[in-house]
């Protein structure tokens, strides 16, 4: 990843919401102040990460493709799904580990790194 330009990736809203899930769980299920400040302290960086790179938007054409797939009964979780729709409405590749779900996704392009 080094080797390519940061202006050549960008995150999904859809991650971006599990994120934000994620955190705000942290934050709901705190029993101390210590912790509730940590939780903040992680949305904070959350903020100033996203402003960093772009965010693909979940649009009219990704939500209609989304649609497209659900009618296929294509056996992937919603989020999934959705960032898959995201990706095929603008022909982007797929950055994931999780082969196993998203090579489901008829005409998505995905590759691993981690390999």
């Amino acid at each position: 990843m080094a080797q390519i330009p940061i202006a050549d990736f960008g995150i999904s809203i859809i991650t971006v919401h599990e994120q934000f899930l994620g955190s705000h769980t942290y934050i709901a299920r705190t029993r101390n102040a210590q912790d509730l400040v940590r939780g903040y302290e992680f949305m904070n960086k959350l903020v100033a990460n996203i402003k960093t790179i772009p965010v693909a938007p979940f649009d009219n054409t990704a939500s209609t493709l989304f649609e497209s797939f659900q009618s296929q009964r294509i056996k992937v979780a919603t989020m999934d799904l959705r960032i898959a729709a995201i990706a095929s409405s603008r022909g982007l590749i797929l950055l994931t580990r999780n082969h196993r779900d998203f090579i489901k996704v008829p005409g998505l392009t995905i590759e691993d790194w981690t390999q």
